[in-house]
């Protein structure tokens, strides 16, 4: 996944009649949108279905009455959306972001929506029939009369915060404890129980690989990469060092492995949406680039100056930042699954909802960064600086603290904090 079918996009803002018809002669293609900036846009009734939407951004967006079934929509920004009535049956919500969205009426029977987000969201009326929502949030989320027949909630947080006045719970709604759900668990909760018979938790859709319209789109989306790049006109060396970044990392990675010494220094270059996959940039420095929307997975980046460096978007999968300098960097939503950031400067980092599952932020300084809705499950924040730290629907499920970690407090971590965040506390 790096980048959408700009053409798509275009026809889906533009011509909402020439969408449905394209959807129509090809109900089974899966088309790219990936990524896509659809804020605030008027998608009400689009056939958005089998489309692929991961990591887009809907925020605001009218989907009323949209048929979104089996649409993969993981770690998507659905903030503040209108979403009545719309059908997301089979679709793959998983971590998406559906914070304060109207779901009144939505259908989102067999749908995958584990570990999303789901604090002050609307779903009165929705049917979440056998759909997977262990591991959400559901703080003051409002399931009044909601159908939540079979509905998997094992792992979910605030559920005890949330409305389920009138919801229909059944002896297959799977509670928080991992235990089936019992008359008394209802009642409690103002929710009406319904016995029926035992089933087993239906198989979650694997979403197909998504697809350009056509080939020639698809190599118009390759050469985007690269086609906004300009070549700063700067001495000798850097200017061959950044022709040779944009257009042959193979060549690039090769160079480096054969000058280890060879200072790269090419600090404020513009590489929106390159194409830098496994790149050498060890030791660079390169303060204040902008790699917004940049394919930087498994790159190699350990101790390189990008302080105030743009992220915003980017693919990071496991990315080498280790003792990296990235003070005040913009990693707004990127994708840092894996990646290595022990012993990153990282203070006055912007992290909003960047996905960081995984990450190793071992004795990193975090001083003054945001982690507003920030994905930490399972990272490892042993002897990590969290000192004024805003961490506003952070989620730490299973992230490591010890004793070592500093707290947004300047105290240092305690296991009652811990615990009380869901993460797990280890004496170093």
């Amino acid at each position: 996944m790096f980048g959408f079918d700009p053409e798509a996009v275009t026809i889906l803002k533009n011509s909402r009649e020439e969408w449905q018809a394209l959807r129509r002669s090809n109900p089974e293609k899966t088309i790219d949108l990936n990524k896509a900036k659809l804020e605030d846009a008027d998608l009400e009734g689009a056939n958005l279905s089998n489309v692929s939407l991961v990591r887009a951004e809907l925020s605001g967006a009218n989907l009323n009455r949209a048929n979104l079934q089996k649409t993969n929509l993981a770690m998507a920004f659905i903030k503040k959306a209108d979403l009545k009535e719309a059908n997301f049956s089979g679709a793959s919500l998983t971590k998406a972001n559906l914070k304060e969205s109207f779901m009144k009426g939505a259908s989102f029977s067999r749908a995958n929506l584990q570990g999303a987000n789901l604090r002050w969201s609307m779903l009165e009326n929705a049917d979440l029939s056998q759909a997977n929502l262990s591991g959400t949030v559901l703080f003051e989320a409002n399931l009044e009369n909601a159908n939540l027949k079979g509905t998997n909630f094992k792992g979910s947080v605030f559920i005890d915060q949330a409305n389920l006045s009138g919801a229909l719970v059944s002896n297959n709604t799977i509670i928080p404890s991992g235990e089936k759900a019992t008359p008394s668990w209802a009642s409690l909760r103002k929710a009406r129980f319904f016995r029926e018979p035992d089933t087993e938790p239906p198989a979650y859709l694997t979403p197909p690989e998504p697809t350009m319209l056509n080939e020639q789109a698809s190599a118009s989306g390759s050469n985007l990469k690269t086609s906004g790049l300009k070549v700063k006109t700067t001495p000798g060396d850097s200017r061959k060092q950044q022709e040779l970044l944009t257009e042959d990392v193979e060549t690039w990675n090769s160079m480096r492995e054969k000058n280890p010494e060879l200072p790269i220094t090419m600090k404020q270059e513009k590489l929106e949406n390159a194409d830098l996959k496994g790149v050498n940039l060890s030791q660079a420095s390169m303060a204040g680039s902008d790699f917004e929307d940049a394919n930087l997975d498994n790159a190699l980046m350990n101790g390189a100056d990008l302080t105030g460096s743009n992220f915003q978007k980017a693919d990071m999968k496991a990315v080498k930042l280790h003792g990296a300098k990235l003070h005040k960097a913009n990693f707004d939503r990127a994708f840092l699954k894996g990646s290595d950031l022990s012993n990153a400067d990282l203070t006055q980092a912007n992290l909003y909802g960047a996905i960081m599952t995984g990450t190793n932020l071992s004795g990193a300084d975090l001083t003054g960064a945001s982690l507003f809705d920030t994905d930490l499950e399972e990272a490892d924040l042993s002897g990590a600086i969290l000192k004024d730290v805003t961490m506003m629907d952070t989620n730490l499920n299973n992230a490591i603290i010890t004793s070592e970690t500093v707290l947004p407090s300047g105290k240092k971590a305690t296991a009652d904090w811990a615990v009380q965040r869901g993460a797990i506390f280890r004496k170093p």
